[in-house]
């Protein structure tokens, strides 16, 4: 006879457990795929819609980037323009106001010079008029001291004459 048996062999725990996992690795594996296929296909229309939004993106900071651009070139030149007029006023009324006192300045100059020359003159006249002055009064007193000499002049003595003499006498006038 034969060893084999002919009616079915039970299956262990084990060989039922291994069966168990084979089948849910399996299903476990396919799952796995699919879900692998579709996080790809979501990553490319992310991926094209990025690319797309992104060059979109690109040209509007371009296009903004240019804006300003424009925009700080037109301020710049704007104030070089505010600055240059600004510097040309501020020269011109320098000029101006350099003239106004040159002008000025020569006037009291002049003014000075004039009440100066006038100044010099009256000082000049009044030294002339007082050397005149001193002059007719040096003048005099030497007439007056010529006088007095002549009168003083020694003559016949009389009473009248030497009593004028102790008159007119210096010493008499300091007594």
């Amino acid at each position: 006879m034969s060893t084999k048996s002919t009616q079915p062999v039970e299956k262990g725990f084990f060989e039922k457990i291994k069966e168990s996992i084979e089948e849910f690795w399996d299903g476990t594996k396919e799952n796995t795929e699919d879900l692998k296929d579709k996080a790809e296909n979501k990553f490319n229309d992310l991926k094209e819609k990025v690319s797309t939004k992104k060059a979109s993106v690109t040209k509007k900071a371009s296009s903004a980037k240019n804006a300003v651009t424009k925009k700080a070139a037109a301020a710049k030149d704007s104030a070089a323009k505010k600055t240059t007029e600004t510097t040309d006023k501020a020269k011109k009324e320098t000029a101006d106001i350099k003239g106004k006192a040159d002008t000025k300045a020569k006037a009291v100059t002049h003014k000075a010079q004039t009440e100066t020359t006038a100044a010099k003159k009256a000082v000049t006249g009044i030294k002339a008029k007082a050397t005149t002055k001193a002059k007719a009064v040096s003048d005099k007193a030497k007439a007056d001291v010529a006088s007095i000499k002549k009168t003083t002049a020694p003559k016949p003595a009389t009473k009248k004459t030497a009593t004028a003499a102790k008159k007119y006498t210096p010493a008499a006038k300091k007594a």
